[in-house]
């Protein structure tokens, strides 16, 4: 299992989905000092639902290892819902008010994303070589018939 890049790929974005659940998304100045904002207090519930669903997604496509098409299409799905947590992000960013800072944290679902595509790539890539294998396979069991 973890002798295959897409699993190491794929764990890197279960970590960073991680950060992104647990981590601190912006600062907040307050006439009493600084205020950290957490992701799930900086939208509606539907923002931390979405990533728990991301970071269950992550964990699927971890662990599906040896079933590579539900890997890859999990992989792909979970990219996609990244980019998604990214744009309300990014959305979240230009109608804040002033006096709230966001973080470099806020590039994390771009890094989730790019993690989960490098991953479906490579089980793409091992389950054509697993297909080029049996194809060979079959071909010479034809010619031994013969």
């Amino acid at each position: 299992m973890w002798q295959r890049a897409q699993t190491l790929y794929l764990a890197l974005a279960a970590l960073v989905t991680a950060i992104l659940i647990f981590g601190d998304a912006a600062t907040a100045t307050a006439s009493d000092g600084i205020q950290y904002i957490r992701y799930a207090d900086l939208a509606r519930p539907y923002f931390i639902i979405l990533l728990i669903i991301l970071g269950l997604g992550e964990l699927l496509a971890l662990v599906s290892f040896k079933v590579r098409i539900l890997q890859m299409r999990v992989a792909t799905i979970c990219a996609l819902v990244a980019l998604g947590v990214q744009i309300w992000l990014g959305y979240m960013y230009f109608s804040a008010p002033d006096e709230v800072v966001f973080r470099w944290t806020v590039i994390l679902p771009l890094i989730v994303a790019i993690f989960n595509a490098l991953g479906a790539r490579g089980a793409l890539q091992d389950q054509l070589v697993v297909e080029s294998a049996t194809r060979l396979r079959d071909r010479r069991r034809r010619s031994r018939k013969k």
